[in-house]
């Protein structure tokens, strides 16, 4: 089959399929006489294993190695489970950076649900609400506008 077709097959355009080849994820395809690039059935079987390995978050460099370790005749599953920790324990922590960024947004709109309409607009506000929001690692007590009557900040 053509790039057109392989593409099609796998789901993905044949610019990436050019760029697979020149790093290294797939092989140099056959060449017809007329130079057009000529895939079989195994072809698209490692496109589609890069494929899925790229939607479960796997690096190209990732991939690569376990490539080549099938590649020397070896079983990639240990470092293939490897990475899965290491990607379940960065998606854990990643899961509590946001839910913790969840819980200041939703305090953060509950102290400012009053401020709307805004207040009257003060010379070097861009917003009021981001701007009375103190950044991280400053106290509290910074020069932004006031939330307001009754804000906790």
């Amino acid at each position: 089959m053509r790039i057109s077709e392989l593409a099609r097959a796998a789901g993905v355009s044949p610019p990436t399929i050019r760029y697979y080849e020149e790093i290294g994820v797939l092989p140099a395809p056959r060449r017809d006489a007329n130079g057009y690039r000529r895939y079989g059935p195994m072809d698209l079987e490692r496109l589609r294993f890069v494929t899925r390995a790229r939607a479960l978050d796997f690096s190209l460099d990732e991939i690569r190695e376990i490539l080549a370790f099938r590649e020397r005749g070896e079983a990639p599953c240990r470092y293939v489970l490897e990475q899965i920790q290491a990607k379940i324990a960065e998606i854990d922590r990643r899961m509590a950076a946001l839910a913790q960024l969840k819980q200041e947004m939703e305090q953060i709109q509950a102290e400012t649900a009053h401020l709307i309409p805004p207040p009257q607009d003060e010379e070097g506000c861009v917003c009021h609400i981001i701007q009375a929001i103190p950044a991280p690692g400053t106290e509290s007590t910074q020069t932004a506008p006031a939330l307001g009557a009754g804000s906790k900040r």
